[in-house]
Order: C-alpha cells, then structure tokens, then sequence
C-alpha cells in the first residue's frame, strides 16, 4: 500500500535526527509527506527538507496565529517560495478563534489575501479552521471562486453538516490521528458522510497522536498507516482500498505531487 501524509510540521527539536525520521516513515510505508509551512521561516526552511528529501514536499503560508510575524514584503517571499518544483499549496492559512485576544479582522484580512495569491499562482490552498466554523463558511462561500484550484480543510473539526456545505465547493477534508481516538464521534461521522473522494490522511505531526499512541510526544508521519486504517473501517472497505483512494486524492488535488 502506498500512504501520504499531507500535513505535517518537521521543525523544532523534538524529533531528533531527521534523516532517521525521514526513513522511519519511508519504512512505514509512507512515500510522500507534505510538510505544511506557517510562518516565512518555516516555509523557507521546508523548502530546504524538499530538496534534500525526494519524499519531502512542502507549502508555503502564514498561519493565522503567527501573524504577528508577519511583515510587509513576506507576502512576496512566500510566493518566491511557491514557484519551487515541490511546493504545492499556499498554507497553511485561515482562521483560528481559540485564543484570547484575537485579531479576527486581521485573521480575515491576511486569510483572504492569501487566497487571493494562492489563486494568482494557480495552486491550491491548505486551511486550518478552529473555532471559526460560520465566519470559515462564510468567507470561503462568499470567495469560491478564489478555489477553483482546490482547497484543503486540514484536521477537519466542525461539523458533519458544515462539512457537507464545503463539500459542495470542492473542498478536500484531512483527518489525523485524533479520529481514531475513542471519543471522536464527530470525526467518523464526518468520515463516513463525506464522499470517498474528498478524504486525505495526515498527522500534523509533532501533535495529536493516534489512539495506540494516546498521549506520548512526538507524533511522526510513521502514524499514517494507522489513521488510514480507522478511515478504512469507519468507511467499511478494506485499508487497501483507502490507500489507493487516498493517494489519487492527494494527486489530484496537490497537482504538483505528480511533477516535481
């Protein structure tokens, strides 16, 4: 079975050696991992690991929590980053409500002009979305046409019925370790309503480990193949049969897996 990890974080110091990390994956099985950047720094610094690695590929993006890093003239270094070979989405971006504090205009304002870029330069988008989910609904119905090259809800956490609206925009939905824990309901409901062709898998390592797992740190890319397998059985097919789908997803959806 071929497994991807479509979103993950391979900085700080918490995993060690990354050419040990690099091939524990690969010997998992995972054969592309596409490690999401959140700040300049980040996305720059991926964009190194995408060079060295063959199985790295990154995106290139300002999280919505770390804005306040943000200044005049990043906007034009992130799209320098996204005219590499292997960087396949701007991200990761949106909204993010759960802190104190929160610049909600600002979150907007630099959501929708990275959306804005992401459409200028063909590519799509991968989002994070917690705690925002109508004003997330809101923006991205009002902007569909921004998406046109695809869009990625990444660690899906609202609900069934807001994913069913996105669904209809086209959106893709990525679910980690947290939906094969015991008490994410929402989460396989999720999985099984959507259509199978929306689903891709990911850790968003170094956090939120899968259930075998439970509480230990970091979280590795090598966790995909058990978060595959929870999709598999919360859809009732075989692990195989969610592999492959996973895969073409991923294909389609970061159309520059397939020429970098």
């Amino acid at each position: 079975m071929r497994f991807i990890d479509v979103h993950c974080h391979l900085d700080g110091d918490c995993y060690g050696n990354i050419p040990d990390l690099i091939k524990k994956t690969e010997d998992c099985g995972v054969q592309k991992i596409i490690a999401a950047g959140y700040d300049l720094a980040t996305s720059e610094l991926f964009a190194t690991y995408a060079q060295k690695y063959p199985i790295v590929y990154f995106t290139a993006g300002f999280h919505p929590t770390e804005l306040h890093k943000y200044v005049e003239g990043d906007l034009n270094r992130i799209a320098g980053l996204a005219a590499e070979p292997k960087c396949v989405a701007i991200g990761e971006i949106g909204l993010d409500y759960h802190y104190p504090q929160t610049d909600k205009p600002l979150q907007q304002k630099m959501f929708l002009k990275q959306l804005e870029l992401a459409n200028s330069l063909g590519l799509p988008v991968q989002i994070h979305s917690r705690d925002c989910a109508e004003d997330m609904l809101a923006i991205l119905k009002e902007n569909a046409p921004l998406l046109t090259n695809g869009a990625l809800l990444h660690c899906y956490s609202h609900s069934t019925e807001i994913a069913m609206e996105l669904q209809k925009l086209g959106i893709y939905f990525s679910f980690g370790g947290t939906s094969t824990w015991q008490g994410s309901k929402k989460a396989k409901r999720t999985i099984a309503a959507l259509a199978g062709d929306r689903l891709l898998t990911e850790t968003d390592s170094p956090y939120l480990p899968p259930r075998s797992l439970y509480g230990t740190f970091p979280n590795t890319p090598a966790s995909i193949p058990e978060i595959l397998c929870n999709m598999a059985e919360v859809r009732g097919i075989s692990a195989e049969q969610a592999a492959e789908a996973v895969w073409q997803n991923a294909h389609t959806l970061f159309k520059k897996l397939k020429n970098a």
